[in-house]
This record gives C-alpha cells, sequence and structure tokens, in this order.
C-alpha cells in the first residue's frame, strides 16, 4: 500500500506501476524516491519503456 504524499506512475506500455512509496529496489532506487527525481535514463522494469511512457495513476 502506497503511503500519503507518495504517488504512482503507470506504464502505458505493459501497465506496470512505479510506486514512489516502494521505488525500485531492483534498480537501486530506494524507497520514497519521487517520480521526478528519477534519472532521464531510468527505464521500466517490465518492458524497458523510457521514463516518458509512464503516466500519474489514479
Amino acid at each position: 500500500m502506497s503511503k500519503p504524499g507518495y504517488r504512482k506512475w503507470q506504464c502505458t506500455t505493459c501497465a506496470e506501476i512505479y510506486d514512489e512509496a516502494l521505488g525500485d529496489a531492483e534498480a537501486g532506487i530506494a524507497p520514497g524516491t519521487r517520480f521526478e527525481d528519477l534519472l532521464d535514463d531510468w527505464l521500466c522494469p517490465m518492458c524497458g519503456a523510457t521514463k516518458d511512457a509512464f503516466v500519474l495513476y489514479v
């Protein structure tokens, strides 16, 4: 479950969710890392889509 104040972002290619509260452990992204703070070369862990393929998940 996401913590208050953290957002979730969804990949428009494969529907993978990036949860700011959880980060991306496999890529070395710490929990609490905001989506906008991810490096520009970060890729979707499921399909390899670029960061710009993600939209805010509501």
